[in-house]
């Protein structure tokens, strides 16, 4: 029986090494795995005939295909995955995973992989406090705005009020996206 194409796969540019980053995904998030890899049937203008043109891979189960399109297109923050854990060391272990092979840190569980994919790492207990809204959701927000990798702890004593984080969202903190750092 042929293997049936998802009606929906997220396409996702690479420079040049859409196979590395498929593999790096599938080693480091539960549910993943490469697939095809397809080589270009003739020259393009990033490449030529023979290269790695596309890979096929999932993340966490979702279908995704990633394209050596070259130099034209960078990722952004307007696109992330969104990661649900549920410890700390799950936590941990994914965002060290992506930090530590060469990506960048930054602000409310916002990082981003030396590909310059976006992920959040979300512990379920902030998600989960955010959906619980008024006070409680109010205190889980102040608390995360003051992080970078998510403190599951530091989430759950927001949630019971015995946390020593503000109560309200400072007007200058700024939550970001994992963004360049300045180059001095």
């Amino acid at each position: 029986m042929k293997k049936q194409t998802p009606k929906n796969t997220l396409c996702l540019w690479y420079d040049k090494d859409a196979l590395e980053a498929a593999r790096f995904y599938a080693a480091t998030f539960p549910n993943s795995k490469v697939g095809a890899v397809h080589k270009a049937p003739g020259d393009y203008p990033s490449g030529k005939a023979g290269d790695i043109l596309t890979v096929e891979f999932t993340v966490c189960g979702i279908p995704c295909i990633g394209l050596n399109g070259g130099k034209a297109f960078k990722h952004s923050e307007a696109f992330s995955f969104q990661i649900a854990t549920d410890t700390q060391e799950e936590t941990d272990r994914l965002w060290n995973a992506i930090v530590k092979n060469g990506g960048e840190e930054s602000a409310c569980g916002w990082c981003r992989d030396r590909w310059g994919l976006s992920w959040q790492i979300t512990p379920r207990v902030l998600t989960n406090a955010m959906a619980k809204g008024g006070e409680v959701a109010q205190r889980a927000f102040a608390a995360m705005m003051e992080m970078g990798k998510i403190d599951v702890a530091k989430i759950k004593a927001a949630v019971k009020g015995d946390d020593d984080s503000p109560k309200k969202v400072r007007s200058k903190t700024k939550a970001r996206p994992a963004q360049k750092p300045k180059k001095k």
